[in-house]
């Protein structure tokens, strides 16, 4: 996925070709309105021109001609640019296909690597089955880790040559099939039904099947609709009013219709027109390129428009593998007994945390493992909403858990919470550190300090992101001291601490009744709630399958600081299209000095003096404005599908330099295109 493909590959630009031409079916020419005006443009001169060869035409049978074919040339290269963006999709699809794979799968009987092993293809498995991947196997389909720990080559998914760890609990338990399992094995329990996986969705994503216009798009194409409409009443009109003009004053040329039909193709927004369907194209497979799936084209645009961004942590801001460092017992508490503890609480704990706990407790207090089976135990699981794990032994209750959350526990019980433990809290999260704190039954026994180290380059990409005028909050379960740590050390704006699920959803909301565009990155299914209410929500590949569905957005590689990416993709996108859109109205506004005076001559033979480009003749003068109105769709396909460059400059500059530079471009450029073409049409005419 990761690699680039050319704006003009060979292959895609044949298949482009032969797409242009597959492209004028009255289906789907009527969903652009303005190249459907256009199309039927071309169906009316073809009629003129079979008309001047049978009979009297209404200009001559040549003339007609070179009309209608430049006319059919408008709408095979407005057809071709749509064709190229949607190639660069179709490519990137079929890499995705190579990745699918007609596997044999272990299914398992029970959650049991050595239960019943059945030998089926990847096409049987359903949703809710248990499947066992071994070191060499492929993944047979989308699931979610239930038991084990492995090295997983995903480079057929996401062009990543590192390989990736997938385990049990936490947030990096989804695999997608089609991967490779490098090292040791993995249980896991299939989520999707054949042909509803994760590739099959990202295929049809990429193959545009399914690309619907964003909002945006839409109002532009009912403005673009209503111009053409303008235009159109007003040729329309001119007919008429060139007949009873002749008939009036008894002398002069009426207007063909030939000629009106030029008019108004020239003057319809037709450059715009031809290529805002690319332009949102491009948009979404600049996504692709950057290994990003867009799930909607509103994803991308949105993006452009976003100016809060919420981040998680852990993953994101920190490595995410916090390592406890040291346990500092309460007052009266012996360290043995808080070190047993706090094993006891984490033999069962699958995420790197508990893990380092249980490993630290063994090199520096001398405490070996227990076996799990022997003591008895049931293990109360980590949850969002409880932000407490821990284990029930014959006689003993432990917990450990988020300050907060411990408190509410043993107030509970009756217990009290010491103020040496307090302190300890204060000084771990003073010093951006994560305390746990682990209690038995109604006493509190002392806090386990977890470090977390702040990404290198962080502080940069947030400086970055404030330039863009995008406020950062952190967002994390952590307590307020150990946020504002973090959130100092990394350059975050602002942080919300004590984070639940409810909490994120509840301040998204807020934003976004205050007028804010709202991004947010997530790779757990605790942040499920919250990336489904962002207007802007990418889901890392490495999370669960429950946050990749309420995004709107996956990340292949996993990298939660590729939103400033994304970002800046959803501005291209936006100033793209506003370039474009200048461009196409000064290009029509300097047109009518080149074809209102030939148009008219006839009528109005004053009007000559308007010819301030010194044309040849009206008809030379109508052929190469028809001819540049279709030129320029060409010229202007590699800026569609590559995007105007973003730079990080006020709205007020962007807005300046998109007059200075498109708008005033788009009025001088015709002129010189349009002299340069009635010239070199003049040289063949004298040579014919």
């Amino acid at each position: 996925m990761a690699t680039k493909i050319s704006i003009w590959d060979v292959t895609i630009i044949k298949n482009a070709i032969r797409d242009s031409f597959l492209k004028l079916s009255v289906r789907h020419q009527i969903r652009n309105p303005v190249m459907f005006t256009v199309y039927i443009s071309c169906l009316l001169t073809s009629g003129l021109w079979v008309q001047a060869i049978i009979g009297k035409g209404d200009a001559p049978p040549l003339f007609i001609l070179m009309i209608t074919s430049w006319l059919w040339f408008t709408l095979l290269f407005a057809n071709f640019a749509e064709a190229m963006a949607e190639g660069r999709g179709k490519a990137q699809a079929e890499a995705l296909r190579k990745a699918r794979r007609d596997i044999i799968a272990k299914k398992l009987s029970k959650p049991d690597r050595h239960s019943k092993m059945t030998l089926v293809k990847s096409i049987k498995l359903r949703a809710d089955d248990i499947v066992l991947v071994e070191a060499g196997d492929f993944i047979p389909s989308d699931g979610e880790v239930i038991e084990g720990i492995a090295s997983v080559n995903e480079s057929a998914i996401t062009g990543e040559s590192a390989p990736v760890i997938r385990e049990s609990g936490g947030d990096r338990s989804a695999v997608t099939g089609g991967t490779q399992v490098i090292s040791d094995w993995l249980i896991v329990r299939i989520t999707a039904n054949p042909g509803e996986t994760f590739l099959d969705k990202m295929i049809s994503l990429v193959e545009g099947a399914k690309r619907q216009k964003t909002p945006n798009e839409l109002a532009l194409t009912i403005l673009l609709a209503a111009l053409t409409l303008v235009f159109l009443l007003v040729c329309t009109t001119l007919l008429p009013f060139s007949i009873y003009s002749v008939t009036a004053a008894g002398m002069g040329k009426i207007i063909s219709i030939t000629v009106l039909v030029s008019l108004f193709v020239c003057l319809a927004p037709t450059t715009i027109g031809g290529l805002l369907s690319a332009i949102g194209i491009a948009g979404m497979d600049r996504m692709i390129q950057a290994n990003v799936i867009a799930t909607s084209g509103h994803a991308v645009e949105a993006a452009g428009d976003v100016d809060v961004l919420l981040l998680d942590k852990t993953g994101t801001i920190t490595l995410g593998n916090r390592q406890a460092t040291e346990l500092i017992p309460a007052d009266g508490v012996q360290i043995e007994t808080l070190a047993d503890a706090a094993q006891l609480a984490s033999l069962a704990d699958e995420t790197p945390e508990g893990r380092s706990i249980v490993v630290l407790v063994k090199q520096k207090y001398g405490l070996r493992g227990r076996d799990i089976s022997e003591l008895g135990a049931t293990f109360i699981p980590f949850t969002a909403q409880t932000r407490m794990s821990g284990a029930n032994l014959p006689g003993r209750q432990i917990r450990k858990g988020a300050e907060q959350a411990i408190e509410i526990y043993v107030k509970q019980m009756n217990g009290i919470f010491p103020e040496s433990v307090k302190k300890s809290v204060r000084v771990i999260a003073s010093k951006g550190g994560t305390p746990l704190i682990v209690a038995e039954g109604a006493t509190v026994l002392g806090v386990i300090h977890l470090k977390d180290i702040v990404k290198g380059g962080i502080s940069e990409r947030f400086a970055e992101l404030r330039q863009m005028g995008i406020k950062t909050i952190m967002v994390t379960g952590d307590n307020p001291l150990t946020a504002a740590a973090i959130a100092a050390e990394a350059g975050a704006d602002d942080f919300l601490a004590n984070a639940t699920p409810e909490d994120k959803l509840k301040l998204i909301r807020q934003l976004q009744a205050q007028g804010h565009l709202v991004a947010m990155t997530g790779d757990g299914t605790n942040d499920a709630p919250a990336l489904a209410q962002a207007d802007v929500a990418v889901a890392m590949n490495t999370g669960t399958q429950a946050a990749k569905e309420a995004g709107n957005l996956v990340d292949l590689d996993s990298n939660p600081t590729k939103l400033i990416e994304v970002i800046e993709i959803g501005k291209q996108l936006l100033m793209t299209r506003g370039s474009l859109t200048t461009f196409s109205i000064a290009n029509d506004i300097a047109k009518y000095f080149a074809i209102l005076p030939a148009a008219f001559a006839g009528t109005y033979p004053v009007l000559n003096a308007l010819n301030i480009m010194h044309l040849s003749t009206p008809e030379s003068a109508i052929l190469s404005a028809v001819i540049f109105n279709a030129l320029i769709i060409i010229f202007l396909i590699p800026l569609a599908l590559r995007g105007v460059t973003y730079q990080h400059v006020s709205a007020a500059s962007l807005l300046r330099n998109n007059v200075l530079i498109y708008g005033v471009s788009g009025l001088l450029i015709p002129f010189a295109g349009i002299k340069i073409i009635d010239l070199l049409l003049t040289g063949i005419l004298h040579v014919l």
